[in-house]
């Protein structure tokens, strides 16, 4: 879920462009005419986005901007107000959030298949260890029943993780044939004449 915008700006219009940011991606969005009204923002809650006026950007303190230092997991944008329209703006901010679901989506799935492949190996250990102990000779009935009920556990386990294995490997095919649909909170056209600050 997308926290909202701090746009870092002391331009003319930039409350204009707040609008149009806030319209166009259905998130709150907050402006700040200098550094120092932007760290106070940033301290009081986080952001999404972090767009800063590139005549605020300071590059001293070893190259690191400290806005950018207390931004968290906000995605900065650097943006030349001076010759740069909300249009231009949309179209930036759209692409980071598309950049950052996208790599969530990676995340989810790399710890997905992260915890799918050790409960793989831990049903298959089972399924080992279970079928050793059934074969010692000397075992009880009412023991052996009870392994026979694990190992039958371990071998249906094992199926619906087959199973769940090739319908995900299936979706990931059907949506990488599919063309990409438009994101409904952050997906939108921009407006047919960009408003200009």
């Amino acid at each position: 879920m997308h926290k909202g915008i701090l746009m870092v700006t002391a331009i003319t219009g930039a409350e204009n462009c707040a609008a149009v940011l806030s319209k166009q991606f259905g998130m709150p969005v907050e402006t700040a005419a200098s550094r120092k009204e932007a760290l106070s923002a940033l301290r009081r809650r986080a952001f999404s986005i972090l767009v800063i006026d590139e005549s605020l950007v300071d590059s001293r303190e070893d190259g690191a901007d400290s806005l950018l230092k207390h931004s968290g997991l906000a995605i900065p944008l650097e943006m030349n107000f001076a010759i740069s329209g909300c249009g231009r703006l949309v179209r930036e901010v759209r692409a980071a959030l598309s950049r950052r679901d996208r790599e969530h989506e990676v995340a989810l799935s790399a710890a997905a298949t992260s915890i799918e492949s050790e409960l793989r190996e831990t049903v298959a250990g089972l399924l080992l260890q279970t079928q050793l102990a059934i074969a010692e000779p000397g075992v009880s009935r009412p023991l052996l029943e009870r392994l026979q009920l694990i190992l039958e556990s371990a071998v249906s386990l094992r199926q619906k993780l087959e199973r769940q294995g090739t319908e995900t490997r299936l979706n990931k095919a059907v949506r990488s044939a599919l063309p990409q649909s438009v994101n409904v909170q952050h997906g939108r056209k921009p407006a047919a004449t960009p408003l200009q600050i």
